[in-house]
């Protein structure tokens, strides 16, 4: 095969047109690598080419230690030659290597288009895990260990018609607190907590059979997921136990909360247990206080940073839930059904360290002028506890003491509609609020019928105009000082926004074209899915937002751990000092990725860029 040939099969040369191709080989050298040479040494001169494995294989080394091997079609020096820094690793031949080099001035304009930072993100994050897995001692990144790595003994089956007298009996003797039952089509689960809430408390006889009481699917996950995306699943889910399944959905063990307790003394799942024992409103908003500590020690392991902003989310929950059980043992029953509706960025479950309130409250109280104030009274503690957590209220007053934000479930229904049928510019900025909206607390059922009013918001093509203005007017950076927009003065001049100078724009652009192919969807990521199988959205811009998404929160949470550890106040306002010239170039084409489906925006609604 000719140079030509397999480089247009490499990535990210493989996304490139034919004369840029040929112009990368016109730039390219071939050279040979005795098995034992040292081809890039660790910490020594910048590397001058990007290095294309033709034949052979090398490996990677960080102090002495292998932590990556690269075959044919694989490269390596990039990182060296972006960041004009020394190599941090040490590449070396493993067996007799064939080499195509490019020079670094042909590479630098591809890594810089959508489809080179994709491969450059990527490839980092693959280097970070195979570094992580090659490290000696497990104790400095316990989320990066494979759920698998924690199972202990086989999983106990039992048969769905068996009865739960006997089930309670086989994990009293087997020493477990979950039995697992198979099916044709998946699993099913009994827990301890299912025989005390579902058979006892429920006055249900030992003859019930299983598959009475059982859950049925049950969560699951693969052995080789990592620790962390099992304590994702289980925060998210309110679960204790995920079974393991193999590559061939065998059931393999189970995973339980004690296990994932087990990596560190404080995780996560024990604060959020804590919180939901609390016997206080100060016991609670005491555990509250360890989530920082977490959040910094996931950042530290490398943790999906998309998943961190889950973790803070369905801990900020689970803080709301308990103050309203306390609240509510005070004040007594309310009067009548009610929800507890969480915003915005809380309701995304995209939550970093630095963050407000925004609630509403949703009731049903037909013929009873009291209610409201009751349910005021209820919203105003509530939001005092959560402020003595350290989450302020929200300076709009968005929040469910505030009387706008309390109606009974026909007047939100109702608001929605008006919302969508004139919707202004005030109508647009609250629907950017309140159409992000979860239920935390209470029974009454409000997803329901506010979902099904979003999903005719695609029939409604002048409010999607005004949301779609109110996300083109958000102007990412597209040019640089230093290599980043910063902002000119005030308190944070010399500093980036990290939160309004991109992750806005895209939680924007993914609710507008959600709602325009009918989604109810919540979650920014979520959206964009469903945006991209809906047409709204090229599979390529979908793509790029994705990492663009990745990578800002990436950058938003390690400034804000390290202000957690230095012990200054939390912002969302990045130093350029603090980013490496790879995440600079990354940040930069991520600004042309949001710009670019902006633009198309403009287009498709009809509205002006101001």
């Amino acid at each position: 095969m000719d140079v030509l040939a397999f480089l247009r099969t490499c990535p990210p040369l493989d996304s490139v047109d034919e004369d840029a191709l040929q112009e990368v080989v016109r730039q390219t050298e071939i050279e040979f690598f005795p098995a034992g040479t040292t081809i890039l040494e660790q910490s020594g001169q910048i590397a001058r080419f990007v290095y294309v494995v033709r034949v052979g294989a090398v490996e990677l080394l960080d102090g002495g230690r292998v932590v990556d091997l690269l075959g044919p079609g694989e490269s390596f020096g990039h990182l060296s030659v972006l960041s004009k820094a020394p190599p941090t690793t040490e590449v070396r031949a493993l067996e007799d290597t064939l080499c195509y080099l490019i020079d670094s001035s042909a590479m630098e304009k591809i890594f810089a288009s959508r489809k080179g930072v994709s491969f450059l993100s990527s490839n980092l994050r693959r280097r970070v895990t195979k570094a992580l897995e090659a490290s000696a001692d497990s104790r400095t990144d316990p989320w990066r260990t494979r759920v698998g790595q924690l199972v202990r003994r086989e999983a106990i089956t039992c048969q769905p018609s068996a009865p739960v007298r006997e089930a309670a009996s086989t994990m009293a003797e087997s020493r477990v607190s979950c039995l697992v039952i198979p099916f044709e089509d998946g699993f099913g689960i009994l827990t301890d907590r299912d025989l005390r809430s579902r058979v006892l408390a429920a006055g249900l006889t030992g003859a019930t059979s299983v598959g009475e009481v059982m859950t049925h699917p049950a969560v699951s996950i693969r052995e080789d997921a990592m620790a962390s995306e099992a304590l994702r699943s289980m925060l998210e889910l309110g679960v204790h136990h995920l079974p393991l399944l193999d590559d061939h959905g065998d059931l393999v063990g189970v995973v339980t909360d004690s296990d994932l307790m087990g990596l560190e003394r404080r995780t996560p799942f024990a604060i959020r247990s804590e919180i939901e024992r609390a016997p206080d409103v100060d016991a609670a908003v005491a555990a509250m206080a360890q989530l920082p500590r977490a959040v910094t020690d996931l950042v530290a392991a490398s943790a999906d940073p998309v998943d961190v902003g889950h973790v803070v989310g369905v801990t900020v929950d689970a803080l709301t839930a308990r103050l309203l059980e306390l609240t509510i043992a005070e004040m007594g029953n309310p009067p009548h059904p009610w929800a507890w509706l969480s915003l915005g960025s809380e309701a995304r479950h995209e939550q970093a360290l630095a963050t407000d309130q925004d609630h509403a409250f949703a009731f049903e109280a037909e013929g009873d002028p009291d209610a409201d104030e009751w349910f005021r009274q209820l919203a105003e503690r509530v939001t005092q506890g959560i402020e003595a957590a350290g989450i302020p209220r929200c300076r709009a007053d968005t929040g469910a003491y505030a009387a706008p934000w309390r109606r009974t479930l026909e007047g939100w229904v109702q608001r929605f509609e008006e919302w969508m049928q004139e919707p202004g510019n005030e109508g647009a900025i609250l629907t950017a609020i309140a159409f992000d909206f979860r239920r935390v607390g209470g029974s009454l059922d409000v997803e329901r019928p506010l979902n099904e009013v979003l999903r005719h918001a695609r029939d409604h093509p002048v409010f999607l105009r005004h949301l779609a203005a109110q996300v083109v007017a958000l102007h990412p950076p597209t040019g640089f000082h230093r290599d980043l927009v910063v902002e000119a003065k005030g308190e944070h001049a010399g500093r980036f926004d990290v939160k309004h100078g991109g992750l806005i724009a895209i939680t924007g652009i993914a609710r507008v074209l959600a709602l325009s192919v009918g989604s109810a969807e919540k979650r920014t990521l979520p959206r964009l899915r469903d945006a991209t199988d809906g047409g709204a959205l090229s599979a390529g811009d979908h793509d790029a937002l994705d990492e663009s998404f990745h990578l800002l929160w990436q950058i938003r949470l390690e400034h804000q751990t390290e202000q957690f550890r230095s012990g200054v106040p939390i912002d969302d306002f990045v130093h350029p000092s603090e980013l490496g010239p790879i995440t600079r170039h990354a940040l930069r084409e991520s600004f042309r990725s949001i710009t670019r489906v902006q633009r198309s925006m403009i287009a498709e609604f009809g509205v002006r860029s101001h």
